[in-house]
């Protein structure tokens, strides 16, 4: 969410960035903020001006009070002024009505009207506008087929996905075996690589409350992730972000203690609605998956610097589980409403002959912290409005696939990476059972 103090002052700015976006339906919502923007200040200064003028009456009802014991004609002015005072105090009390109608209006608008975009975010209508910054490690293609990756696990009694259909549906599956144990792996290694890099581990709720929801995304991405729980004011969490963010909600976070960089463990729940291709089934696109986290609250000044910071990081990481990678830069038409600027690493998939989506990092400027009501109070003692950044470090799901494709061996084992093999009980590879 935006400053209104910035459609006051520059709303042709706003609604170039809503062009920049090709979301030109919402430019009328600019307008329409600055009209409920004024007529709610014009409400409050003539309710402040009503106030002033009852204090002054108040006190003048005293001082002929004080009169009328020796004057009782002044009674009747007393009268008098108290019928000014109650109609004042009625049209007070309408104001304040529409106050609170106004502002609970100009906050659902400004809910929607999308974040200001960074310089340097390439404009486009979509994600095939996306733009290749940068490739680490050899794309490599094996000289033997490589299995979709469903049937890579099957080889080691590794999955079943029938069994978690009629237990649940369609959507989840059952891990077993050393495929669980590298599921389990590859998280353990997640969180101690980031510790190691100075972020705090955190286990966060499972399930946020709907303030918090609103806070960290917009309506659309909640609609089409969360599930609610009948009955309750809670939502099952689509990543730990929501929650570890949340953990923010209306704190004055003291400037000394900033940045905020924590790395979370969570289940994800997600509807993941519509019809998806070949690629994005087996356990591409699900219901419940597993993931570490990272984020950070951090000052304004900082946040690119961060932003670049945690890119890197799930570069680092995949390439020390031999994955090659890149980082993609997401166009303003990818852009999700809150986020100022954002990329994707993409895993190389020897056996689709492309890079699919692992981690997502952006930086989403002020936006959850104006909606959050977080605040941080510098050494000077004016308030400020914090930075919040979100990456994820592994989502083992899509992350097992890149594992599994890229240390495949013609043999039907897979090979495990040096750093993974503690967590792994020594092993050097894993073998298939048919």
């Amino acid at each position: 969410m935006i400053d209104i103090k910035l459609i006051r002052e520059n709303p042709e700015l706003v609604k170039e960035n809503i062009k920049k976006k090709f979301q030109d339906a919402k430019l009328p919502l600019v307008d329409e903020a600055a009209a409920l923007d004024a007529a709610n200040r014009a409400a409050i200064k003539e309710a402040d001006e009503l106030r002033a003028k009852r204090n002054a009456l108040s006190k003048e009802i005293g001082k002929l009070m004080g009169q009328a014991k020796k004057d009782p004609s002044k009674l009747e002015e007393v009268e008098a002024i108290k019928a000014q005072v109650t109609a004042q105090a009625e049209r007070l009390a309408e104001l304040e009505k529409l106050e609170a109608e106004y502002e609970e209006k100009l906050r659902a608008v400004m809910m929607v009207i999308p974040n200001i975009i960074d310089e340097s975010v390439p404009l486009g209508p979509d994600d095939s506008h996306n733009v290749e910054v940068e490739r680490f490690g050899e794309a490599a293609t094996p000289d033997f087929e490589v299995p979709y990756h469903t049937d890579i696990m099957e080889r080691f009694d590794g999955i079943d996905m029938d069994a978690a259909g009629r237990v649940s549906g369609n959507g989840f599956y059952y891990l077993m075996g050393d495929i669980a144990r590298l599921h389990e792996s590859v998280i353990a290694y997640a969180r101690d690589f980031m510790i190691e890099k100075g972020f705090t581990y955190c286990i966060p709720p499972f399930m946020i409350r709907r303030n918090v929801v609103e806070g960290v995304m917009s309506q659309t991405e909640m609609d089409a992730m969360m599930y609610k729980i009948e009955g309750e004011d809670l939502y099952l969490i689509g990543t730990s972000e929501h929650s570890m963010i949340g953990k923010f909600i209306d704190q004055i976070i003291p400037e000394a203690t900033l940045p905020q960089t924590l790395t979370s463990y969570s289940p994800c729940f997600r509807k993941e609605k519509g019809a998806h291709g070949i690629e994005e089934r087996g356990i591409y696109r699900i219901h419940q998956f597993e993931k570490q986290e990272m984020i950070v609250v951090c000052k304004p000044e900082d946040s690119m610097n961060w932003y670049e910071k945690m890119w890197r990081y799930s570069v680092e990481l995949f390439r020390s589980l031999d994955i090659p990678v890149r980082q993609l830069e997401c166009c303003s038409g990818d852009l999700a409403d809150l986020k100022v600027k954002s990329c994707d690493i993409e895993a190389w998939s020897p056996r689709q002959q492309k890079y699919f989506e692992v981690c997502s990092c952006s930086n989403l400027g002020d936006a959850q912290a104006r909606r959050l009501k977080m605040r941080v109070k510098g050494e000077d003692g004016k308030m400020y409005l914090p930075h919040t950044l979100n990456n994820t470090v592994v989502a083992p799901p899509r992350m097992l696939i890149a594992f599994l494709e890229n240390n495949l061996q013609a043999d039907g084992s897979v090979k495990i990476p040096e750093v993974l093999r503690p967590y792994m009980g020594g092993k050097a590879v894993i073998e298939p059972k048919k």
